[in-house]
């Protein structure tokens, strides 16, 4: 790793993320003009959030370890338009020393989702209103990874003491600005309800906007940049109005009875005096004007392309900004029946100064009109369809603020845009919803049965199995071999062996030593046969906000999905993630474990930071938009987690039974659009049974759909320690069931212990259900091929492909004048769950294999991890997943240690565990 490029890549990073966190903030409401905040203001910022900011949500998704983080004060200190109230401010610091951040000792899971806030007193407000003109309360939550959010108050609904402060600092400033520094929408309905809401004239989501997050929030608060960002999710007065709450939260199952209705499909159909704030929705600075310049159709029948050209002008006098255009389509109800808005196609300006105009052009295919017919009714049974009557188009800068086109796109007779199979259709009976016309414009809600699976999964299985190669041993090819043209790919797979082909469908992790240090896995060339045969060892790394490290490597973490979001910008994202790749590449990291591309179905899912909306056109743009980026850095970014993986209770176990139909068009819509317009070659499925079937051995999620249908060429991988049961009969789950998963083409299993690929350490099936007959050779073959045809693509394939060498060599310091140096041996001893360091002597020059004992009382997808570093110089990473308690050995990496001293530090970088024993034995 090249340390000076590494700098240089995240100095490059860092304003690329602040521009994007600040295109993300959305200005909900802004009376009077109250911000942006002028230089003849003094402004006392209330709330702890100010100093401790949350950048990101928690779990895999947000542990990014970064080089230095702005807080949401220190950005506003650093504008020199605003000033602040500092007696407020040191009141506030006072406090929070007293009272720190509580992390929950900052094990997995255990941060709470808000601070306790300090409840000031009538008089201290009365002081600083006294002292400033206005008044800004900063609301903080987080959530994340294991634990849903909950309809209460610290979570999604303010607490008593925010309450109270609110009402407070309303009583005494007649200019309130509200800042909702959050990692999803929360509770709005304060806003109707304060006894002095009209002092509020201001409310700002600014997110959790990553490591640049305050200089952001004070970049928009100071109107050095207008606010461009628009939600991507509705916000309703009340949590029951969201269709879906009636069925979140189940411990064994969820219908999915909103089928296609999610967010504003919904809202907008059938209870559109239930939203407080549309989806779509963002305020400027300044005002704009949207004029339809040009109208037209290109192309013939299902191959159609409606364009629209908008005239967008910046009719304000004083600010420069940007404007999002918004193109919804109202379909003919039909025989299937239709939201009464889709969102089609959206584009963003570039900065336009007052009285400057941009014409956008809005291309939008009628394939992406279509609906698709689960149960036949249209006589087009598995098929996407265009129902014959009049498509029109609603532009505007959100669902409600529009104009109705005049021109239309029409249908003479119901044609097919698209011949499916039927695929994914649920096995349980329940009823959705479907619209009803009513008297008003508005539709009642009436329920039809939802069409259940007709198919042979066992016939569809058995019709598609691959031919077996005839395993001829080693011929002397290289993976390099296939790429220089030299042999085929079906010559160089036939060499491996049966226990080489089952070693190369096993990742090993958490923090393989054979890449880059705490990463989340290693794959391919994990064993010295294979790296023998020119495979490299790949790495992956969590994500989707930025590179988790779990050694203590420093990596830049960017605004949360949601966020990135409600930028709609698919240019801007394109460019973050393109810096994310160079930095990627620059750790030697090949794929980014992300973007996150499930649906907002429901506002308390604990993990709706790391996706983008409730609406799947806008995640899938934005999700394509991200890949591109990294393929552009020479990386890959992975998927997840396919697919409808809606809640985090229960995530492993929780069927998501849902409508071919809803699947099709709302869950997995925005993975078809980033593998066909983004060119996604890596997937990682769900830990939950879709259907009946757990996502890894979902034969017609990995199969049917992705690779048959849509064309998907790559690796699809499960989810860490994800279990798997009976591809075509369903049944019992079991994390052994690799050979599931290797029929469903999943390719690989996500992770076993270190060095545990090739000695089968979890004791999955594959080998057997070959020997048995249930599993082809052919079929394993055909996932070591999708396995070796991605690694071509990755930047591992340029660096030096070598066997792994666990031995690491650290030089001792040979005085040491303290008296508190342990011996080697005395390390066993040591018991500690918290960062340590000491001095040790080593008595005898030798390669050490280091091992240890810890136990972690949490559930088994929990993860910790401590760093070890001798004499400053980092030597590896102990991983240890939730263990329930009980104590586990953990094998570390040989160390080559001089005679000596040498400061050992143990660095949990990832609390939670203890670390029982610590032992280096001589080899």
């Amino acid at each position: 790793m090249d340390r000076d490029h590494l700098l240089e890549v995240q100095d490059k990073l860092a304003p690329i993320s602040r521009q994007s966190a600040a295109e993300g903030i959305v200005l909900l409401k802004n009376d009077q003009a109250v911000l942006p905040i002028q230089q003849s203001d003094n402004l006392a910022v209330f709330g702890r959030c100010q100093l401790d900011t949350y950048r990101s949500g928690t779990g895999s998704g947000g542990a990014v370890n970064v080089r230095y983080s702005i807080s949401l004060i220190e950005g506003l200190l650093a504008n020199d338009s605003i000033e602040l109230n500092e007696n407020l401010l040191q009141r506030y610091r006072d406090w929070v020393k007293e009272n720190p951040f509580d992390d929950g000792g900052g094990g997995w899971a255990a941060e709470p989702w808000y601070q306790e806030e300090l409840l000031l007193s009538d008089e201290e407000v009365a002081l600083a209103s006294s002292q400033s003109n206005k008044a800004m309360f900063i609301i903080g939550r987080t959530a994340g990874e294991d634990q849903d959010n909950a309809d209460a108050s610290g979570s999604y609904k303010m607490t008593d003491t925010e309450v109270s402060m609110l009402t407070k600092i309303t009583q005494n400033f007649s200019e309130v600005i509200v800042v909702m520094n959050t990692t999803n929408i929360m509770d709005m309905s304060w806003l109707m309800t304060l006894e002095h809401r009209h002092s509020i004239k201001s409310v700002v989501y600014c997110w959790a906007a990553g490591m640049e997050g305050g200089h952001a929030l004070a970049d928009v608060l100071s109107g050095d940049v207008s606010p461009s960002g628009k939600l991507t999710d509705t916000i309703a007065y009340d949590l029951c109005d969201y269709p879906s709450s009636a069925n979140f939260g189940g411990t064994t199952h969820n219908c999915y009875a909103e089928d296609v209705y999610v967010g504003y499909r919904y809202f907008e159909t059938f209870k559109p005096n239930a939203v407080q704030f549309e989806f779509g929705f963002g305020l400027s600075y300044t005002a704009f004007k949207q004029e339809l310049v040009d109208f037209d159709v290109v192309g013939q029948g299902k191959n159609s392309i409606v364009r629209a050209s908008i005239k967008v002008t910046n009719v304000g006098e004083h600010y420069v900004g940007k404007e999002v255009v918004q193109v919804y389509l109202e379909a003919p109800q039909g025989q299937l029946g239709k939201p009464a808005r889709v969102l089609v196609g959206f584009k963003k300006t570039s900065p336009l100064k007052p009285g400057a105009s941009e014409t956008l052009v809005i291309s939008m295919p009628v394939r992406d009109f279509a609906s698709y017919d689960d149960s036949g009714v249209t006589g087009n049974k598995s098929c996407y369809v265009l129902e014959k009557g009049d498509y029109c188009f609603h532009v505007g800068s959100s669902v409600r603020d529009t104009t109705k086109l005049l021109h239309r796109y029409h249908v003479s007779n119901t044609f097919v845009t698209e011949q499916c199979q039927e695929a994914l259709a649920p096995i349980r009976s329940f009823e959705r919803i479907k619209p009803v016309k009513q008297r008003d414009s508005y539709y009642g809600v009436d329920f039809e049965s939802v069409p259940l699976r007709t198919v042979s999964l066992s016939e569809r299985v058995e019709s598609n199995l691959p031919q077996a190669l005839v395993i001829t041993g080693d011929l002397g090819y290289k993976l390099l071999d296939v790429k220089n043209g030299s042999v085929t790919m079906e010559q160089f797979v036939s060499q491996l062996s049966l226990p080489q082909l089952a070693t190369m469908v096993r990742g090993e992790g958490m923090c393989s030593p054979k890449v880059t240090p705490g990463t989340a896995a290693a794959f391919g060339g994990v064993s010295d046969d294979l790296i023998d045969f020119g495979i490299p060892a790949v790495a992956a790394a969590d994500g989707p906000s930025g590179i988790r490290m779990d050694s203590g490597h420093k990596a830049t973490q960017v605004p949360i999905g949601t966020l990135l979001g409600c930028t709609w910008n698919s240019e801007l994202n394109e460019e973050l993630f393109y810096w994310v790749g160079e930095e990627l590449r620059a750790y030697q990291i090949d794929t980014l474990l992300g973007p996150g591309v499930n649906i907002h179905r429901h506002p308390l899912n604990g993990r709706n930071f790391e996706y983008f909306s409730e609406d799947p056109f806008v995640t899938g743009t934005l999700a394509a938009a991200q890949v591109k980026g990294l393929k552009k850095a020479g990386v890959t970014g992975t998927l997840k987690h396919f697919a409808a993986n809606d809640q985090e209770t229960g995530r492993m176990d929780v069927d998501s039974v849902m409508s071919e139909r809803a699947i099709r068009e709302v869950h997995i819509k925005p993975f078809e659009m980033a593998v066909k317009h983004g060119g996604a070659t890596t997937i990682m499925t769900c830990y939950n049974p879709v259907n009946g079937h757990w996502g890894a051995s979902n034969y017609d999620l990995n199969t049917s759909v992705l690779r048959q249908e849509w064309g998907f060429k790559g690796i699809v991988m499960t989810d860490w320690w994800a279990k798997m049961n009976h591809p075509t009969e369903g049944g019992v789950e079991d994390k052994i069931h690799t050979s599931y998963m290797i029929r469903a083409q999943n390719d690989l299993y996500m992770v076993v212990d270190n060095d545990g690929a090739a000695i089968n350490v979890a004791g999955d099936d594959t080998l057997t259900a070959i020997e048995q007959g249930t599993l082809t050779l052919g079929e394993l073959q055909r996932s070591v091929m999708n396995i070796c045809w991605f690694i071509l693509d990755t930047p591992a394939m340029e660096r030096p492909i070598v066997r792994y060498e666990p031995v690491k060599a650290i030089r001792s310091f040979n005085e040491y004048l303290g008296s508190d140096a342990i011996a080697l041996d005395a390390l066993s001893t040591v018991e500690v769950s918290k960062t340590t360091s000491v001095v040790v002597e080593v008595l005898e020059g030798a390669t050490y294999q280091v091992s240890a004992v810890m136990s972690y009382d949490k559930p088994s997808l929990a993860q910790s991890s401590c760093a070890l570093s001798l004499n400053d110089e980092f030597c590896m990473s102990l991983s240890v997943h939730g263990t329930e308690g009980e104590r586990v050995n953990i094998e570390g990496s040989q160390v080559h240690l001089e005679k000596g001293f040498y400061h050992l530090c143990i660095d949990f970088v990832k609390a939670g565990a203890t670390l029982h024993e610590l032992n280096l034995k001589p080899c």
